[in-house]
């Protein structure tokens, strides 16, 4: 069976709420489907009216028209200011049924609340309240995520977000802070580690970040080329040296000391820190830029050098007061076997390469790595385009 192409939103209100982390989690997990594209942006007036008008066509059901009016009414701009909606993309087979299944069905007569078991997406996020129970009479209503039923609506809808996220920056910008000079951004990576395999690790890793306070304003499913990750962790390569080549070349003396039964030289001794040593050291490096990429450093064609790799990352970008520090102190050390216990390195890492997620370090390193990631760069449009002729 071929793969199909489908899409969730996750609302602006749940985007807000930080609640983005549980509602990936249960879209990983629940569900065989790839994600190949996600990006956060900000519906205009036009963008809402369409795609409201567009679900309001497709049945005369309360559910869709229950939401083809949230919408109209929240998804667009108010108050002046443009909402944050987040666009997640995700390939396999039947992905509207599974996806459906996992984000709820909408039920529009009166439930109990001691009914509810959480199982789905709307179970947990979202909320339809009556009126005295009157279900022609909805108090409040708040879907939580919208995705379509079958994969005709998916393929017009797709053109359609297509068509608005063409061209679109993928940074957000749609707050005005009232001291632009406190406010930073960082860049945060979750690496290829946590994508394996469908689990909870990457929401779960974005639900711990949340609890900074920052705002995600960028998104993107990153590919790391061979040359991306060779610019991206250049500066690693000679921290690595100095530090790991007394360690390797220490190590090289006391193994050969003990299986021959001499004692090396003074020259002999430093010969192995920097020689053998460094070329241990290069060999880490080497390791790091394979688990980013994909593909060890070696000689290649340019072309191949900058093609992009087979492993998986998300990217997001954070802003706020003191987002690099907040991020790295939820973030935990570079040794897990050494961060604070509640971090995310300590929690999901396994060792000083495999330790699960980067983040900036400066707001210097944050220009440079998002010039390198080409931040405003997002790939879900072109995916759409290739699957949907």
């Amino acid at each position: 069976m071929s793969k199909g192409l489908s899409y969730v939103f996750v609302t602006p209100y749940t985007v807000a709420k930080s609640r983005t982390g549980g509602v990936l989690s249960r879209l990983l997990t629940r569900t065989d489907l790839d994600l190949v594209g996600a990006q956060i942006f900000t519906p205009d007036r036009d963008f809402a009216d369409k795609y409201s008008e567009s679900l309001r066509q497709r049945a005369p059901q309360n559910q869709l028209v229950l939401l083809a009016d949230y919408v109209k009414q929240y998804f667009g701009p108010s108050g002046g200011r443009a909402h944050r909606t987040l666009f997640l993309l995700f390939r396999g087979e039947n992905p509207c049924e599974k996806l459906l299944n996992t984000c709820g069905h909408l039920y529009t007569q009166h439930v109990e609340v001691d009914a509810l078991a959480g199982e789905t997406i709307r179970d947990t996020y979202s909320d339809l309240i009556f009126n005295g129970g009157n279900p022609s009479d909805v108090r409040y209503f708040e879907p939580a995520v919208l995705t379509p039923r079958q994969q005709d609506e998916a393929n017009v809808d797709l053109r359609f977000i297509a068509d608005f996220l063409e061209g679109k920056e993928n940074i957000v910008q749609n707050v005005v802070h009232p001291d632009p000079s406190k406010i930073e951004r960082t860049l945060v990576i979750i690496k290829p580690d946590n994508w394996t395999h469908n689990s909870s690790r990457p929401g779960a890793i974005i639900d711990m970040f949340s609890r900074t306070g920052l705002r995600i304003i960028g998104m993107k499913i990153h590919h790391f080329s061979l040359s991306e990750a060779l610019d991206f962790y250049g500066p690693v390569e000679n921290a690595l040296k100095e530090k790991l080549s007394v360690t390797f070349g220490q190590r090289a003396q006391e193994l050969l000391e003990k299986e021959f039964k001499i004692q090396l030289s003074a020259d002999m001794v430093n010969i192995l820190k920097s020689d053998f040593g460094a070329q241990c050291a290069r060999g880490q490096f080497h390791d790091i830029i394979e688990f980013m990429s994909g593909k060890r450093p070696g000689v290649y064609s340019a072309e191949e050098t900058a093609k992009q790799g087979q492993v998986k990352c998300m990217i997001l970008v954070y802003e706020g007061e003191n987002a690099v520090q907040k991020i790295r102190d939820v973030l935990g050390s570079t040794d897990p076997t050494k961060a604070t216990d509640g971090t995310v390195r300590r929690e999901f890492g396994s060792n000083v390469m495999v330790n699960t997620a980067h983040a900036s370090d400066s707001a210097e390193s944050y220009e440079r790595e998002q010039k390198i990631v080409r931040i405003n760069h997002n790939s879900s449009v072109s995916i759409i385009r290739e699957h949907i002729s």
